[in-house]
């Protein structure tokens, strides 16, 4: 393997790294950030009204989601790779290109099929986040950059709450779902500019070629066990095709992790995956994306359900959905930028355990008290401290033990485990929804949305638990 120098030494001030040229990058990349988050979430208020257009049912409707989580989850680590490869700005010009590509097929899109294709590409720039995250440590000096990261990662979260705010302005004038994608693709297009004439290239390159074949065989892996979690309800769960399916997902992650071990230079390295410090960064991972991706579309769809006519739900509309959002969106961004100094105090780690707790607190009190709307604003207020807090420690614990040279691969790793948990919550709760429906209708019953957000809550509340243990053992780290 070979490594060139790209610039300056990763995290040390130069003159090429002024105070204005570190805001401007900042802006710049949480901008991005924004519009990646805003394109995950920004299609879910629209999927019951979407659902009833296209001919499908609940389950088929799900992969407009599930398909750019899953997409995000291969292309992560491949464009993380990349970026340590030939440049990690490179790779998120690329990664927005390919989120504004999917977004103008979108927004031509007539059948269920080609809106899951464009939503497959704009899922691909996830792995703008990660890059991000390694533009930021090669750039910035130490005692700013845990602030820096925190920034951009909780515009996860924010562009999550706009993207469905958006969504509800334009249904308010049209039942037509393409102008949203307009939007994306126009938002898509200033964040590259600002991105281009901002954002410097400077840490460590390395040589070598990429693993497709690792890429191909997570994909694969992701996607039968995704169909047949997603399906079983549908086809049951003892049939062959489900039994098939699972079966094949656990022979090609067999094969796959045999491959990584075997490739001189593979996709994901194990290490990063499963080392003492990465597998509970990880795992936290994992889990808080199982509970803020899965709980997205449950509530956009809680909130929308006609009370008067099924007996639960809150009647609300599109814009509604985004409203109830606000206080998380706000929240999530006030807490972005303080979590840098709550975690030099107190651990990254243990910051992140009080930030999942409020999660899973968000989720628990949903699946209790779900009668009106001020509990509705509770949810979101707790939902907005939690992810606020939890996933801007994330940024930094996924990165703070790892050479400066894999920071973008550590990231990508970690942020591939986080889509591959929330394409998982969204197949398992979907799945639920689908299965326990009012009798002669293809509505989901009380007591299913009840037992998604349990779940939820408990996924939770186990990254808290095991935040405190990864502290406990490692000092607060």
């Amino acid at each position: 393997m070979t490594t060139t120098a790209a610039g300056p030494v990763a995290g040390t001030p130069t003159d090429g790294h002024s105070k204005t040229h570190l805001a401007l990058t900042l802006l710049a990349l949480s901008a991005a950030g924004l519009v990646v988050s805003l394109q995950q979430t920004v299609v879910i208020p629209l999927l019951p009204h979407m659902m009833v257009q296209l001919g499908t049912n609940a389950a088929g409707i799900q992969w407009l989601f599930t398909a750019a989580l899953l997409s995000g989850a291969v292309a992560t680590p491949l464009l993380s790779r990349f970026g340590d490869m030939y440049g990690k700005k490179r790779m998120v010009l690329i990664a927005m290109g390919l989120l504004i590509l999917g977004s103008v097929i979108c927004a031509f899109a007539t059948s269920l099929g080609v809106y899951i294709i464009g939503r497959a590409l704009q899922g691909t720039a996830s792995a703008m986040i990660p890059l991000a995250i390694g533009i930021l440590r090669d750039t910035f000096p130490p005692e700013k950059m845990v602030t820096a990261i925190g920034v951009v990662s909780g515009t996860m979260g924010v562009g999550g709450t706009v993207g469905m705010l958006m969504t509800g302005v334009i249904a308010d004038h049209t039942t037509n779902p393409h102008p949203v994608f307009w939007v994306t693709a126009g938002l898509g297009v200033l964040a590259a500019v600002l991105i281009q004439f901002t954002a410097k290239d400077t840490g460590v390159r390395h040589g070598g070629s990429p693993d497709y074949v690792g890429a191909a065989l997570l994909g694969g892996l992701l996607i039968t066990l995704l169909l047949a979690i997603s399906e079983g309800p549908a086809w049951g769960w003892n049939s062959g095709s489900v039994l098939g399916l699972f079966g094949a997902a656990i022979a090609l992650t067999v094969v796959w992790v045999f491959v990584e071990l075997k490739v001189k230079q593979p996709l994901v390295r194990l290490p990063l995956l499963v080392g003492p410090k990465s597998l509970t960064a990880n795992l936290i991972s994992l889990l808080l994306g199982a509970a803020l991706f899965g709980s997205f579309t449950l509530v956009s769809n809680f909130v929308q359900t006609p009370a008067d006519k099924v007996g639960y739900g809150l009647s609300g509309s599109v814009m509604a959905v985004g409203l109830y959002g606000i206080p998380s969106a706000l929240l999530m961004t006030v807490f972005s930028f303080r979590t840098g100094k709550i975690a030099a105090r107190i651990g990254a780690a243990y910051t992140l355990a009080i930030g999942s707790a409020f999660a899973a607190a968000s989720m628990l009190w949903t699946a209790g008290f779900h009668e009106h709307g001020w509990q509705m604003v509770v949810t979101n207020v707790l939902q907005g401290t939690g992810f606020g807090i939890g996933y801007a420690a994330l940024g930094t614990l996924a990165v703070m033990h790892v050479p400066m040279s894999e920071s973008g691969i550590a990231s990508g790793i970690n942020s591939l485990v986080r889509t591959a948990g929330g394409s998982i919550a969204g197949a398992v709760t979907g799945s639920i929804l689908t299965s326990q429906v009012i009798a002669h209708t293809h509505v989901p019953t009380l007591h299913a949305y009840v037992l998604s957000f349990t779940l939820l809550g408990i996924a939770a509340l186990l990254a808290a638990i095991v935040a405190v243990l990864h502290g406990l053992r490692h000092g607060g780290e």
